[in-house]
């Protein structure tokens, strides 16, 4: 038995899998590859196993994989988280074997999956003096604050201070941005759900994993607190994004209809996270 495995940890991609309602996700791409699915045969004489229930199994290269049921899935899916652990989704009326069946069918497009995922550039896991992050969209030298009384460093023109300058000063940067993103980040949002009128009943800046944003039924938008860490052109369209979910809880047609009209811009925006989500963990 594998622990549950929460949706919020689910690899995205942007575009390479399903959607669900709420959540910011790219419009479907003709030339970008889907990941597998497949209708579900009824399996009148096994009990669907608990919504809880997750079961992992090595994969024959010898990565795991995560069998997961799912009450609101049609078809057996397969996808791939950020960690590298492929999960299995498994429809109400499904089964396990036949979920087995699926990843064996599908293994060759996992391989391709895991290529993708490993090329996909990556942030540094330790900031030092010198290190270059992205920061308000653009790569940015961490650098000591000059004539700063107690130690502090500098990004751009924003100025932090820290508890000394040796050593990885990621963790208390990520502090300051998740303190500033929760003041910038809700303050745009609710000028811009002014400007359009939308209802929201609150909006929470989160550390998501996953994410860059998510809308639920009752009006609540969360957002990512690494948004400030990119281009206000970018942070504006995931705040769209989501303030258009209040009227269409879906990635349809018309959905993408109406962001074009509420941000003609969106392309762009799309873009940029393609190329460099992955610098922020998405």
């Amino acid at each position: 038995m594998g622990s549950l495995v929460s949706p919020e940890i689910q690899q995205d991609l942007f575009g390479l899998f399903a959607p669900q309602p709420g959540v910011h996700h790219a419009p479907p791409s003709p030339l970008a590859p889907r990941a597998p699915e497949a209708p579900a045969s009824p399996a009148p004489h096994t009990a669907p196993a608990p919504l809880s229930l997750t079961m992992t199994s090595p994969a024959p290269t010898g990565d795991e994989i995560v069998f997961q049921r799912s009450l609101r899935a049609r078809n057996y899916r397969l996808t791939l988280r950020r960690d590298g652990v492929a999960v299995a989704t498994i429809p109400l009326r499904g089964s396990e074997r036949e979920a087995r069946r699926f990843v064996e069918q599908h293994l060759d497009w996992l391989a391709r999956a895991r290529s993708r995922q490993s090329h996909k550039p990556r942030g540094a896991d330790v900031w030092t003096i010198g290190t270059h992050v992205l920061w308000r969209g653009a790569p940015t030298e961490i650098r000591p604050a000059p004539d700063a009384l107690r130690p502090s460093v500098r990004l751009g023109a924003d100025t932090f201070r820290v508890p000394q300058l040796a050593g990885d000063l990621r963790p208390t940067l990520e502090s300051h941005f998740l303190r500033l993103a929760k003041i910038e980040l809700s303050g745009r949002a609710w000028e811009l759900a002014s400007q359009t009128g939308l209802g929201v009943r609150q909006i929470v800046v989160r550390n998501q994993r996953s994410r860059w944003g998510s809308c639920s039924a009752s009006g609540t938008i969360s957002l990512n607190w690494r948004l400030i860490q990119t281009p206000d052109s970018v942070r504006d369209y995931i705040i769209h994004h989501e303030l258009v979910h209040l009227q269409e809880m879906n990635h349809s047609p018309r959905f993408w209809t109406r962001v074009e009209q509420s941000y003609p811009a969106w392309r762009d925006a799309e873009r940029w996270l393609k190329q460099n989500g992955s610098l922020l963990g998405l």
